[in-house]
């Protein structure tokens, strides 16, 4: 399994980008995605660009991560912080699961 992991073009060039997260830089291929402009975000596999994304995508793609890196390390504290939208509320069957479940 291959995790993408958000990267912003700082440096593009012909067929590679400088790319950062985290305050790492890496030279990333961009052959898969074009040419991109300085400022792109792009979802990076195995030091490859594979999808242009937002800057809302990167910091959800982001936040999913850093909860990842929490949850290994054995760690829940500050999990909620990273998802808003989804603490402090009951969880909710998508619509098309509730349709499956048995009448009450």
């Amino acid at each position: 399994m291959c995790i993408g992991v958000p990267m912003q073009v700082i440096r593009p060039g012909a067929g590679y980008a400088v790319c950062e997260a985290a305050g790492e830089r890496r030279e990333i291929d961009m052959r898969l995605v074009g040419d991109q402009p300085e400022g792109t975000w792009v979802l990076v596999f195995l030091d490859a660009a594979r999808e242009v994304v937002s800057s809302e995508q990167a910091s959800l793609i982001g936040s999913a991560l850093a909860a990842l890196r929490l949850a290994l390390s054995g760690s829940a504290e500050g999990i909620d912080q990273l998802f808003p939208d989804l603490a402090g509320r009951e969880p909710e069957l998508p619509p098309h699961l509730k349709i499956q479940l048995p009448p009450s």
